[in-house]
């Protein structure tokens, strides 16, 4: 399944060693699924009914998942806090609240420059532990093919925890390096499956709708996501709509949208109209993080809570003025007790201490569960 092969593909690494590359694919090519075909068209299924109303969808976990970070505590920490969001969500909806995580395969992440610069010293960005380690270091930045292997030894341990956990969720994360999905994709009975998560997205950085990604999303049996900025017209996301579902399957396709609390009023209306126009279903997630982060003064990345509360109301504005449905959240969080984003107990001068995000930062435990509260105030209302 290589049509994505030839096309325009943004945000792939450098690898410096082509053989080495041949020799991973190889591996993973053979390499024993991550989620079977029966568990992916079931997750379908429920996003149709999310598409119909009959269902909200909670889409959350690591902004990047680390490889020395795959322990029971950490899995069990960031499974029950999604776990009790979702009870109160749907305590509020009064539907089946479909459990999705950033979890068992976000090992990868895209960059807005190639390279990082400190103290006159340039090397490669870091892009997750799936392509190069975090530290600042010629070795550690240099991207390793070899680290997809560790991503999909690291996901099949994540799973592991995830099942004997007994908390019904299923995974998720950006298809962001085709080589490494395109390795793990499958043939069987209902069409091509990556077997790499049970739903991919792709992220505002690469859904040109003539680019690889979109091509090889439209190729999978999967159901699948688009990450909707500001600057996303309706022209460009009907194209969308018809290249990944021309079928028009009901929980075939999601459209994530990450506005910014301050534009989110602005943006998205076009969008949520023309898409209803045209008949596509689509299940419709709010990511209230992406827009809305800004630099402290102690140069850490952060969210405001209060921001990501602000696009979270105005994400149902949208919906509740055009006649249609808010399907459901998108959030980057986890259970342990981080100081990253500021609100609540966390306040700017709190930030150093517990900053544990190699990335963005992510809503803690009780952050998280906030927002959820606030989610399910809207709902109710």
């Amino acid at each position: 399944m290589d049509s994505w092969r030839g096309l325009p593909a943004a945000q792939q690494p450098p690898w410096p060693d082509e053989g080495a590359l041949r020799e991973a694919v190889a591996w993973l090519s053979v390499a024993p699924p991550l989620v079977t075909a029966e568990e992916t068209d079931r997750l379908t299924s429920l996003l149709g009914r999310a598409a119909r109303g009959e269902a909200f969808v909670l889409q959350g976990g690591d902004c990047a998942e680390r490889f020395d970070h795959v322990t029971p505590e950490r899995v069990a920490g960031r499974l029950g806090t999604l776990a009790r969001m979702a009870e109160v969500l749907e305590a509020a909806a009064g539907v089946p609240v479909v459990r999705v995580g950033r979890i068992a395969g976000q090992f990868a992440k895209p960059r807005s420059a190639p390279a990082e610069t400190r103290d006159g010293v340039s090397l490669p960005s870091y892009r997750g532990d799936i392509v190069n380690g975090a530290e600042f270091t010629g070795a550690a930045r240099t991207p390793d093919p070899w680290r997809m292997v560790r991503a999909h030894r690291a996901s099949a341990a994540t799973l592991e925890l995830v099942r004997a956990s007994g908390v019904p969720v299923h995974t998720s994360h950006e298809a962001l390096l085709l080589e490494y999905e395109g390795a793990l994709t499958r043939r069987r009975a209902g069409g091509w499956y990556d077997t790499s998560a049970h739903l991919l997205w792709i992220g505002e950085r690469t859904r040109d709708p003539g680019g690889a990604h979109v091509e090889f999303a439209a190729r999978i049996a999967n159901p699948v996501a688009v990450k909707l900025g500001p600057a996303a017209t309706a022209r460009e996301v009907l194209e969308l709509a018809d290249r990944l579902n021309p079928w028009r399957v009901p929980g075939r396709l999601s459209f994530i949208a990450r506005m910014g609390a301050d534009r989110v009023r602005e943006a998205l209306p076009p969008l949520v109209r023309a898409v209803a126009a045209s008949g596509v279903p689509v299940v419709w997630l709010c990511d209230p993080m992406h827009g809305n982060t800004e630099t402290a003064p102690s140069g850490h990345k952060t969210r405001p809570v209060a921001r990501v509360l602000a696009e979270v109301a105005g994400f149902f504005e949208v919906h509740r003025a055009a006649g249609t449905r808010p399907g459901g959240l998108h959030l980057e969080m986890t259970g342990d007790d981080v100081t990253e984003c500021v609100g609540g107990a966390v306040s700017e001068r709190d930030l150093p201490l517990r900053y544990e995000s190699a990335c963005d930062p992510r809503l803690n435990r009780e952050q998280s569960l906030e927002v959820a509260a606030y989610g399910a105030g809207l709902l109710r209302g």
